[in-house]
């Protein structure tokens, strides 16, 4: 068993330190919301809430969950996050794949004009006129078919890709298997790390986007709940809006606001413990015993 140094267990509690101050720079706020969503209104409009509920209330919760529009659109975003998650997984995959082949016509090519797309943009307005003219405004795949591959993400998969011994292709290809037998039996079982990874970058991309669906979406039934909060948050001082949420009183519209940004970032969030192990061990290693 190695001996650590004077200087390395110092510098072991400094990482510690930094790693403690880091994670409660994103806690701390969390905590916050979450105090605030579950403490009595007049507590929140003296300003006496930080990390612990005062006057427990679930008043807020409640609010929520009995509006139909949130929860309508809470099981919308939902599904909407499962279907772009594996329809940008899939598309990703498939255009990773076939640009590992050398022998593949104009790969080159293929690989510059890829890349170009993520330096140069048409632009907002342009990408509308876009929308508009595939009759995609208002439509639900305005909300998928856009966004469907980020060409960054391709770049990981086509590197992990890269990563795997050539030598199992090979004897897949003595055997007779064919290009898309050797993805499904031997890519896609050895690339589950960065499958989890560009499935969480993926999942929470769309879980958090909004400005699609402010853009591109008129019919209030397909709002996104970001798109909902990002509403709310804009809105929730005025007069008139207050009247039709059904609260009048300051605290509770902070309230409000603070149950609303829990419910929807708890749920992501949950996702996270499922992806880690994919994250830390790689199980490409030892695969090939050369």
């Amino acid at each position: 068993m190695k001996v650590k140094s004077r200087a390395d267990k110092i510098w072991d509690i400094v990482f510690v330190i930094f790693c403690l101050l880091v994670s409660a720079i994103c806690i701390i706020p969390m905590l916050n919301l979450l105090a605030k969503s579950l403490s009595g209104v007049d507590y929140i409009v003296r300003s006496e809430v930080y990390l612990i509920p005062k006057g427990l209330n679930f008043k807020a919760y409640a609010t929520v969950l009995k509006d139909a529009k949130y929860v309508r659109a809470f099981f919308w975003t939902v599904f909407l996050t499962i279907i772009c998650t594996v329809a940008s997984l899939t598309m990703t995959t498939l255009c990773a794949y076939p640009l590992i082949f050398e022998g593949l016509k104009g790969r080159k090519a293929i690989n510059v004009f890829i890349t170009i797309t993520m330096f140069f943009n048409a632009g907002t307005i342009p990408n509308y006129l876009l929308m508009q003219k595939l009759n995609l405004l208002s439509n639900p795949l305005v909300l998928i078919i856009p966004g469907v591959m980020s060409v960054y993400n391709m770049i990981i998969m086509r590197s992990f890709f890269y990563g795997i011994p050539d030598s199992l292709r090979e004897s897949a290809e003595i055997d007779g298997a064919s290009f898309f037998r050797i993805l499904i039996s031997i890519y896609l079982p050895l690339s589950k790390p960065v499958m989890a990874t560009l499935a969480l970058f993926y999942a929470v991309g769309r879980w958090n986007g909004y400005s699609d669906a402010l853009m591109y979406m008129r019919d209030a039934k397909y709002y996104t709940l970001q798109l909902l909060l990002y509403n709310i948050i804009n809105n929730i001082n005025q007069v008139e809006v207050a009247t039709q949420e059904g609260f009048s009183a300051p605290g509770l519209s902070e309230s409000l606001k603070a149950a609303v940004v829990m419910f929807s970032t708890v749920p992501i969030l949950c996702i996270y413990p499922f992806l880690q192990k994919y994250f830390i061990h790689g199980v490409t290693l030892g695969a090939v015993k050369e």
